[in-house]
């Protein structure tokens, strides 16, 4: 049976609004609910980057059942690898056992911040890789040093685990990120339904298939015209794919790039309006390529956060399920 998820996007709503968000998504029905982890917004006009993990912690107390993500952070410059597996192994105690720590190689967006500059994307797997084993050895308790070319631990301990060690979820967006990261991770995360990234996962991932975490953006609305023009305003970043997002440096840049992207562009990729079916429609080739889990985005779902989920809650989760059955 595929899961279905709700995303708490930091950048579209303040940290309080994503606590209330959790809450109402927990009470609708959701299985799970993901949470970005940026220091800048994509655009402008989303307008919002609170701290991911001080939310995560109110999330923790303001839920009950469903499963946490971060989807994801990446520890390998703005964060240091040890520091990203004490946060995980706090939130996983908090949870009571309900967090996964989701992980990947970053953005320009959000690493550039310490002045570190941004290295290319080989060079991203190979500190990404360094990361997974130094959280991974913390995770595995006692102290751990470690002398690699990226990163350096010593003498480090994770004084507070949880009696669940933390699954990690990798993101990935090709062969080679698959082929680097399937062992060293218990779940797949990919923004793209692609049935070739699942079907190398499992054949790379310890211990055979594995979940895979999948990601969709809808922008629900009573009013069609409207949701298309909040998808156009609010998301239409999400044009450029993966290889042009990780790289551009901040919310002007995405302006810019994005500034010839038309409303019906963006209503051609992402399910707008009240229907139904065209969401169920775009989440199935998700499960058809062989995903396991799905996190919807609801485009500025504080435009009526209740109206939201309350048409997830009697429309929407039942009819994924329905489908994806």
């Amino acid at each position: 049976m595929v899961r279905f998820g709700c995303t708490l996007m930091t950048e579209q709503s303040g940290p309080r609004e994503l606590v209330l968000q959790a809450a109402e998504a927990e009470r609708a029905g959701f299985d799970f609910e993901v949470m970005s982890d940026h220091y800048f917004p994509w655009l402008e006009e989303q307008g919002h980057a609170p701290y991911a993990w001080s939310v995560l912690g109110a999330v923790t107390q303001a839920t009950e059942r469903v499963e946490l993500m971060t989807y994801v952070t990446a520890p390998i410059i703005r964060y240091h690898p040890a520091v990203v597996a004490q946060k995980a192994a706090t939130v996983g105690l908090l949870s009571g056992d309900r967090f996964v720590l989701g992980v990947g190689s970053g953005e320009n967006l959000n690493e550039h911040v310490v002045g570190r500059g941004w290295p290319p994307v080989n060079v991203r797997h190979e500190m990404l890789t360094e990361a997974l084993h130094i959280i991974g050895a913390l995770f595995d308790g006692g102290h751990v040093n470690y002398a690699g070319k990226h990163y350096r631990v010593d003498s480090a301990k994770l004084w507070d685990l949880p009696s669940r060690r933390v699954p990690v979820a990798t993101a990935v967006s090709g062969a080679q990120s698959v082929q680097r990261f399937a062992e060293l991770s218990d779940a797949m995360i990919a923004v793209e339904p692609s049935s070739s990234l699942c079907e190398q996962w499992d054949r790379a991932a310890a211990g055979g298939a594995q979940r895979k975490i999948g990601q969709l953006p809808i922008a629900w609305s009573t009013d069609r015209d409207a949701a298309v023009q909040r998808a156009r305003q609010q998301f239409r970043w999400f044009a450029g794919g993966w290889k042009v997002n990780s790289e551009l440096p901040g919310p002007a840049s995405f302006a810019a790039a994005t500034q010839f992207v038309r409303s019906e562009d963006v209503a051609a990729s992402i399910p707008c309006g009240p229907d139904v079916e065209p969401i169920v429609e775009s989440a199935a080739a998700f499960w058809k390529a062989g995903f396991t889990d799905l996190a919807v985005v609801q485009i500025d779902v504080d435009a009526d956060r209740r109206g939201f989920f309350d048409f997830a809650e009697r429309e929407l989760l039942p009819a994924l399920r329905e489908a994806a059955s």
